[in-house]
Protein backbone atom coordinates (compact mmCIF):
# COMPACT_ATOMS: atom_id res chain seq x y z
CA UNK A 1 0.00 0.00 0.00
CA UNK A 2 1.40 3.25 -0.69
CA UNK A 3 1.31 5.96 2.02
CA UNK A 4 -1.18 8.74 1.88
CA UNK A 5 0.50 12.15 2.61
CA UNK A 6 -1.34 15.49 3.45
CA UNK A 7 -0.81 18.54 1.27
CA UNK A 8 -1.42 21.76 3.24
CA UNK A 9 -3.43 24.26 0.83
CA UNK A 10 -2.40 27.95 1.55
CA UNK A 11 -5.79 30.41 0.62
CA UNK A 12 -4.57 33.25 -1.18
CA UNK A 13 -7.67 35.88 -0.63
CA UNK A 14 -9.22 37.34 -3.58
CA UNK A 15 -8.23 40.86 -3.42
CA UNK A 16 -4.69 40.09 -3.85
CA UNK A 17 -2.94 39.77 -6.92
CA UNK A 18 -0.58 36.40 -7.75
CA UNK A 19 3.36 37.78 -7.35
CA UNK A 20 4.83 36.49 -10.33
CA UNK A 21 8.82 36.42 -9.80
CA UNK A 22 10.49 36.42 -13.09
CA UNK A 23 13.97 34.93 -13.46
CA UNK A 24 15.93 35.96 -16.41
CA UNK A 25 19.35 34.07 -17.64
CA UNK A 26 22.46 35.73 -18.26
CA UNK A 27 22.17 36.92 -22.16
CA UNK A 28 18.94 38.27 -21.28
CA UNK A 29 20.27 40.68 -19.01
CA UNK A 30 23.01 41.23 -21.00
CA UNK A 31 20.54 42.45 -24.12
CA UNK A 32 18.43 44.12 -21.24
CA UNK A 33 21.45 46.13 -20.22
CA UNK A 34 22.93 46.75 -23.64
CA UNK A 35 19.23 48.16 -25.11
CA UNK A 36 18.94 50.26 -21.76
CA UNK A 37 22.27 51.33 -22.63
CA UNK A 38 21.46 52.48 -26.12
CA UNK A 39 18.28 54.51 -25.00
CA UNK A 40 19.75 56.14 -22.22
CA UNK A 41 23.10 56.82 -24.58
CA UNK A 42 20.58 58.81 -27.32
CA UNK A 43 18.56 60.63 -24.80
CA UNK A 44 21.65 61.69 -23.13
CA UNK A 45 23.66 62.84 -26.57
CA UNK A 46 20.01 64.75 -27.94
CA UNK A 47 19.94 66.49 -24.20
CA UNK A 48 23.53 67.87 -24.35
CA UNK A 49 23.13 69.24 -27.66
CA UNK A 50 19.94 70.94 -26.84
CA UNK A 51 22.23 72.50 -23.61
CA UNK A 52 24.88 73.36 -26.19
CA UNK A 53 22.88 75.26 -28.30
CA UNK A 54 20.88 77.18 -25.69
CA UNK A 55 24.41 78.03 -23.78
CA UNK A 56 25.56 79.05 -26.81
CA UNK A 57 22.73 81.30 -28.34
CA UNK A 58 21.98 82.80 -24.97
CA UNK A 59 23.95 86.09 -25.46
CA UNK A 60 21.71 86.76 -29.15
CA UNK A 61 18.14 85.93 -27.40
CA UNK A 62 19.08 88.11 -24.44
CA UNK A 63 19.83 91.08 -27.00
CA UNK A 64 17.25 90.13 -29.10
CA UNK A 65 14.42 88.88 -27.03
CA UNK A 66 11.24 88.51 -28.63
CA UNK A 67 11.57 90.34 -31.20
CA UNK A 68 14.22 87.32 -32.58
CA UNK A 69 10.41 85.56 -32.99
CA UNK A 70 9.00 88.71 -35.26
CA UNK A 71 11.95 89.83 -37.09
CA UNK A 72 12.31 88.67 -40.53
CA UNK A 73 16.06 90.48 -41.61
CA UNK A 74 19.36 88.91 -40.59
CA UNK A 75 21.81 91.73 -39.77
CA UNK A 76 23.66 90.56 -36.23
CA UNK A 77 26.38 93.64 -37.13
CA UNK A 78 23.18 95.94 -36.87
CA UNK A 79 21.77 93.39 -34.19
CA UNK A 80 18.70 92.82 -36.00
CA UNK A 81 17.91 89.28 -36.87
CA UNK A 82 15.41 87.14 -36.54
CA UNK A 83 13.83 83.16 -37.39
CA UNK A 84 10.64 85.23 -38.78
CA UNK A 85 11.34 84.73 -42.37
CA UNK A 86 13.42 81.53 -42.16
CA UNK A 87 11.44 79.06 -40.00
CA UNK A 88 8.83 79.77 -42.69
CA UNK A 89 11.43 79.08 -45.59
CA UNK A 90 12.35 75.96 -43.81
CA UNK A 91 8.89 74.42 -43.54
CA UNK A 92 7.76 75.77 -47.50
CA UNK A 93 10.95 73.55 -49.14
CA UNK A 94 10.46 70.69 -46.67
CA UNK A 95 6.60 70.61 -47.37
CA UNK A 96 7.06 70.73 -50.94
CA UNK A 97 9.57 68.25 -50.74
CA UNK A 98 6.84 65.78 -48.77
CA UNK A 99 4.55 66.26 -51.03
CA UNK A 100 6.30 65.33 -53.91
CA UNK A 101 8.31 62.49 -52.29
CA UNK A 102 5.46 60.97 -50.51
CA UNK A 103 3.53 59.74 -53.31
CA UNK A 104 6.08 58.61 -55.44
CA UNK A 105 7.53 56.77 -52.39
CA UNK A 106 4.24 55.14 -51.88
CA UNK A 107 3.78 54.31 -55.65
CA UNK A 108 7.26 52.79 -55.34
CA UNK A 109 7.04 50.43 -52.55
CA UNK A 110 3.75 49.47 -54.03
CA UNK A 111 5.43 48.39 -56.90
CA UNK A 112 8.20 46.50 -55.61
CA UNK A 113 6.18 44.56 -53.47
CA UNK A 114 3.05 44.05 -55.17
CA UNK A 115 3.80 44.15 -58.60
CA UNK A 116 7.33 43.82 -59.72
CA UNK A 117 8.76 40.24 -60.87
CA UNK A 118 10.55 38.67 -58.53
CA UNK A 119 14.18 39.32 -60.01
CA UNK A 120 13.23 42.94 -61.03
CA UNK A 121 12.08 43.49 -57.33
CA UNK A 122 16.11 42.50 -55.55
CA UNK A 123 17.37 45.01 -58.44
CA UNK A 124 15.06 47.92 -57.57
CA UNK A 125 15.87 47.13 -54.16
CA UNK A 126 19.15 47.77 -54.70
CA UNK A 127 18.80 50.78 -56.61
CA UNK A 128 16.83 52.63 -53.93
CA UNK A 129 19.45 52.09 -51.30
CA UNK A 130 22.25 52.78 -53.53
CA UNK A 131 20.40 56.32 -54.56
CA UNK A 132 20.11 56.97 -50.47
CA UNK A 133 23.86 56.67 -50.35
CA UNK A 134 24.72 59.92 -52.82
CA UNK A 135 26.02 62.60 -51.17
CA UNK A 136 23.50 65.45 -50.65
CA UNK A 137 26.16 67.94 -52.55
CA UNK A 138 26.01 65.65 -56.14
CA UNK A 139 22.29 65.86 -55.93
CA UNK A 140 22.91 70.04 -55.49
CA UNK A 141 24.97 70.22 -58.58
CA UNK A 142 22.24 68.21 -60.45
CA UNK A 143 19.96 70.88 -59.41
CA UNK A 144 21.54 73.58 -60.10
CA UNK A 145 23.45 73.06 -63.23
CA UNK A 146 20.78 70.75 -64.99
CA UNK A 147 17.41 70.35 -62.97
CA UNK A 148 16.45 74.05 -62.43
CA UNK A 149 17.00 74.72 -66.25
CA UNK A 150 14.47 72.28 -67.39
CA UNK A 151 11.95 73.13 -64.46
CA UNK A 152 12.35 77.21 -65.44
CA UNK A 153 9.57 76.54 -68.58
CA UNK A 154 7.01 74.20 -66.39
CA UNK A 155 6.99 77.32 -63.83
CA UNK A 156 6.44 80.11 -65.84
CA UNK A 157 3.78 77.68 -67.66
CA UNK A 158 2.46 77.26 -64.28
CA UNK A 159 2.73 80.90 -62.84
CA UNK A 160 1.31 82.23 -66.16
CA UNK A 161 -2.20 79.68 -66.16
CA UNK A 162 -2.63 78.99 -62.36
CA UNK A 163 -0.86 82.51 -60.75
CA UNK A 164 -4.63 83.02 -59.82
CA UNK A 165 -3.49 80.60 -56.92
CA UNK A 166 -1.46 82.09 -54.22
CA UNK A 167 1.09 79.59 -54.00
CA UNK A 168 1.68 79.68 -57.93
CA UNK A 169 1.95 83.72 -57.68
CA UNK A 170 5.10 85.19 -59.56
CA UNK A 171 5.34 89.24 -59.06
CA UNK A 172 4.62 90.85 -62.78
CA UNK A 173 3.76 87.55 -64.44
CA UNK A 174 0.47 86.93 -66.00
CA UNK A 175 -2.14 84.88 -68.89
CA UNK A 176 -0.46 87.90 -70.95
CA UNK A 177 2.80 88.68 -69.69
CA UNK A 178 5.82 87.80 -72.13
CA UNK A 179 8.69 86.19 -70.74
CA UNK A 180 11.60 87.10 -71.77
CA UNK A 181 14.08 85.31 -69.19
CA UNK A 182 13.36 82.38 -66.78
CA UNK A 183 16.17 83.93 -64.33
CA UNK A 184 13.05 84.57 -61.79
CA UNK A 185 11.95 81.52 -61.83
CA UNK A 186 15.34 80.08 -61.14
CA UNK A 187 16.47 79.41 -57.03
CA UNK A 188 12.98 79.13 -56.08
CA UNK A 189 11.21 77.12 -53.14
CA UNK A 190 9.74 74.66 -55.48
CA UNK A 191 12.95 73.23 -57.21
CA UNK A 192 14.99 73.19 -54.01
CA UNK A 193 11.92 71.08 -52.60
CA UNK A 194 12.13 68.86 -55.87
CA UNK A 195 15.63 68.35 -55.08
CA UNK A 196 15.29 67.56 -51.67
CA UNK A 197 12.19 64.77 -52.39
CA UNK A 198 14.86 63.21 -54.62
CA UNK A 199 17.40 63.00 -51.80
CA UNK A 200 14.45 61.65 -49.21
CA UNK A 201 12.08 59.36 -51.54
CA UNK A 202 14.94 56.31 -50.85
CA UNK A 203 14.45 56.62 -47.02
CA UNK A 204 10.65 56.83 -47.25
CA UNK A 205 10.42 54.38 -49.86
CA UNK A 206 12.54 51.65 -48.00
CA UNK A 207 10.30 52.12 -44.90
CA UNK A 208 7.53 51.60 -46.79
CA UNK A 209 8.51 48.65 -48.42
CA UNK A 210 9.28 46.70 -45.40
CA UNK A 211 6.30 47.60 -44.18
CA UNK A 212 4.10 46.53 -47.01
CA UNK A 213 6.22 43.36 -47.27
CA UNK A 214 4.79 42.08 -43.71
CA UNK A 215 1.47 41.79 -44.51
CA UNK A 216 -0.10 38.42 -43.27
CA UNK A 217 -0.28 36.61 -46.59
CA UNK A 218 -3.65 35.40 -44.34
CA UNK A 219 -5.32 38.38 -44.99
CA UNK A 220 -3.88 38.33 -48.78
CA UNK A 221 -5.70 35.35 -49.36
CA UNK A 222 -8.62 36.01 -47.73
CA UNK A 223 -9.40 39.01 -49.58
CA UNK A 224 -8.64 37.46 -52.64
CA UNK A 225 -10.61 34.52 -51.70
CA UNK A 226 -13.86 36.47 -51.39
CA UNK A 227 -13.57 38.31 -55.28
CA UNK A 228 -11.44 40.82 -54.68
CA UNK A 229 -8.82 42.37 -57.19
CA UNK A 230 -4.74 43.09 -56.91
CA UNK A 231 -5.82 46.87 -56.01
CA UNK A 232 -8.89 45.77 -53.79
CA UNK A 233 -6.20 43.85 -51.56
CA UNK A 234 -3.88 46.79 -51.66
CA UNK A 235 -6.85 49.20 -51.00
CA UNK A 236 -8.53 47.18 -48.10
CA UNK A 237 -5.74 45.10 -46.75
CA UNK A 238 -1.86 46.58 -47.54
CA UNK A 239 -2.47 50.42 -47.19
CA UNK A 240 -4.50 49.94 -43.68
CA UNK A 241 -1.89 47.44 -42.45
CA UNK A 242 1.25 50.02 -43.29
CA UNK A 243 -0.54 53.40 -42.09
CA UNK A 244 1.70 53.35 -38.80
CA UNK A 245 4.71 52.87 -41.31
CA UNK A 246 3.63 55.35 -44.20
CA UNK A 247 3.14 57.69 -41.11
CA UNK A 248 6.51 57.24 -39.73
CA UNK A 249 8.61 56.67 -42.68
CA UNK A 250 6.57 60.24 -43.58
CA UNK A 251 7.73 61.93 -40.45
CA UNK A 252 11.14 60.81 -40.75
CA UNK A 253 11.73 61.99 -44.31
CA UNK A 254 10.04 65.64 -42.95
CA UNK A 255 12.42 65.14 -40.55
CA UNK A 256 15.58 64.75 -43.10
CA UNK A 257 13.92 67.61 -45.27
CA UNK A 258 13.67 69.66 -42.40
CA UNK A 259 17.59 69.59 -41.66
CA UNK A 260 19.11 69.06 -45.20
CA UNK A 261 21.73 71.74 -45.88
CA UNK A 262 24.18 71.47 -48.38
CA UNK A 263 21.58 70.78 -51.75
CA UNK A 264 19.52 73.73 -50.51
CA UNK A 265 22.61 75.46 -50.26
CA UNK A 266 23.49 75.33 -53.61
CA UNK A 267 20.18 75.69 -55.26
CA UNK A 268 18.49 78.78 -53.32
CA UNK A 269 18.85 82.76 -53.49
CA UNK A 270 18.76 83.58 -50.21
CA UNK A 271 15.71 86.37 -49.29
CA UNK A 272 15.13 87.30 -45.98
CA UNK A 273 11.50 88.02 -46.10
CA UNK A 274 8.66 85.64 -46.26
CA UNK A 275 8.53 83.81 -49.80
CA UNK A 276 5.05 82.01 -49.54
CA UNK A 277 5.16 82.01 -53.38
CA UNK A 278 6.96 78.70 -54.37
CA UNK A 279 7.80 78.97 -58.33
CA UNK A 280 9.53 82.41 -57.32
CA UNK A 281 13.28 83.14 -57.13
CA UNK A 282 14.15 83.45 -53.92
CA UNK A 283 14.39 81.10 -50.65
CA UNK A 284 15.66 80.47 -47.38
CA UNK A 285 15.96 78.02 -44.57
CA UNK A 286 17.66 77.27 -41.37
CA UNK A 287 20.51 75.08 -42.24
CA UNK A 288 21.14 76.84 -45.57
CA UNK A 289 21.67 80.31 -43.28
CA UNK A 290 23.80 78.28 -40.58
CA UNK A 291 25.97 77.28 -43.78
CA UNK A 292 26.24 80.87 -45.73
CA UNK A 293 26.68 82.80 -42.75
CA UNK A 294 28.99 80.46 -40.15
CA UNK A 295 32.62 81.30 -41.86
CA UNK A 296 32.07 84.89 -41.89
CA UNK A 297 29.84 85.51 -38.33
CA UNK A 298 32.09 86.94 -35.20
CA UNK A 299 31.43 85.54 -31.42
CA UNK A 300 27.99 87.32 -31.58
CA UNK A 301 26.89 86.28 -34.92
CA UNK A 302 27.58 82.30 -34.31
CA UNK A 303 25.45 82.98 -31.22
CA UNK A 304 22.94 84.17 -33.51
CA UNK A 305 23.54 81.27 -35.41
CA UNK A 306 23.13 78.88 -32.54
CA UNK A 307 20.02 80.45 -31.54
CA UNK A 308 18.52 79.81 -35.14
CA UNK A 309 19.62 75.91 -34.68
CA UNK A 310 18.02 75.54 -31.72
CA UNK A 311 14.97 76.65 -32.74
CA UNK A 312 15.34 74.27 -35.65
CA UNK A 313 16.26 71.79 -33.19
CA UNK A 314 12.97 72.17 -31.23
CA UNK A 315 10.92 72.44 -34.12
CA UNK A 316 12.57 69.30 -35.21
CA UNK A 317 11.50 67.75 -31.92
CA UNK A 318 7.75 69.05 -31.58
CA UNK A 319 7.23 67.60 -35.02
CA UNK A 320 9.01 64.12 -33.93
CA UNK A 321 6.46 63.70 -30.90
CA UNK A 322 3.45 64.65 -32.92
CA UNK A 323 4.44 62.17 -35.32
CA UNK A 324 4.99 60.12 -32.55
CA UNK A 325 1.53 60.50 -31.41
CA UNK A 326 0.14 59.64 -34.54
CA UNK A 327 2.13 56.53 -35.34
CA UNK A 328 0.95 55.37 -31.53
CA UNK A 329 -2.63 55.55 -32.72
CA UNK A 330 -2.24 54.15 -36.11
CA UNK A 331 -0.30 50.64 -35.44
CA UNK A 332 0.68 48.96 -38.40
CA UNK A 333 -2.25 46.30 -38.75
CA UNK A 334 -4.49 47.90 -36.46
CA UNK A 335 -7.26 48.67 -39.08
CA UNK A 336 -6.42 45.61 -41.73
Amino acid sequence: MHAVTETEVIEIPADQPRKIKVVRDLPDKLFRGVATSGGVTVLAVMLLIGAFLAIKATPALDEAGVSFLTTQAWNTDAHQFGIAAVIPGTIFIAAVAVCVAVPLSTATALYITEYAPRRMKSILVGVIDLMAAIPSVVFGLWGFFFFQAQVAPVSAWIAQNFGWIPIFHVKDVGPDTPISTYTIFTSSTLIAGFVVALMITPVVTSIMREVFSQVPIGEREGALGLGSTRWGVIRSVVLPFGRGGMIGGTMLGLGRALGETIAVYMIISPVFTIQPHILQSGAISVSSLIALSFAEANSFGLSALMAAGLALFLMTLLINYLASLVVARSRSGASS
